[in-house]
């Protein structure tokens, strides 16, 4: 196996799978890297229907919705309110809702993707983590996909694997813009 193959393809070959994973095992050992082999890790989510992928340094954690939140008076609708999570306050945010894609329904499956950014605390509600998502340098192409939820101004490209494309969602980029850093209702 001379190029680098996809572990995908080699599904139906379990000896030749386990063969590739002990090589690049080995090869990770080493230090040795493929010279094919740079990998961007992200956290996947889900925003109505749409899935999309955040870089994980800009990822602090993933956390259920609090039992408790303060509603914060004057604010936009979009800032459900503060919550105290682990001594710490923490603005809650529906993304959906502020991008003006309606709101996020509550349920089992909703989570807080608490943004790891040094000036601007903040947790985004979004429907679902999807867990970290592995991609290479080669899947990422830099043209922004349409979305339903009109966040194209966030996205910085997508990663296309298959037929699944993964829009790639700059939480910095979202949490420093002027739409909501003005969270004041007007």
């Amino acid at each position: 196996m001379g190029g680098r193959v996809q572990l995908s393809e080699l599904v139906q070959q379990p000896f030749e799978l386990l063969k590739e994973i002990e090589r690049r095992s080995r090869s990770a050992q080493s230090g040795v890297a493929d010279s094919h082999a740079r990998e961007w890790t992200g956290i996947g989510f889900r925003i109505g229907e749409e899935q999309f992928v955040a870089a994980r340094d800009e990822v602090r954690e993933v956390l259920m919705l609090p039992d408790a939140m303060t509603r914060v008076p004057g604010a936009r609708r979009w800032l459900l309110g503060i919550a105290n999570l682990r001594g710490h306050l923490l603005p809650l945010i529906d993304v959906k809702l502020m991008l003006g894609s309606g709101r996020t329904a509550l349920r089992r499956t909703t989570r807080v993707v608490s943004v790891n950014h040094r000036e601007v605390p903040a947790g985004l509600i979004v429907d679902e983590v999807l867990g970290f998502r592995r991609f290479s340098d080669r899947e990422f192409i830099d043209q922004v996909p349409k979305t339903a939820v009109r966040c194209e101004r966030f996205l910085t490209g997508s990663y296309e694997r298959g037929n699944e494309s993964w829009p790639a969602f700059s939480l910095f980029d979202l949490v420093e813009s002027n739409m909501f850093l003005q969270a004041a209702n007007d």
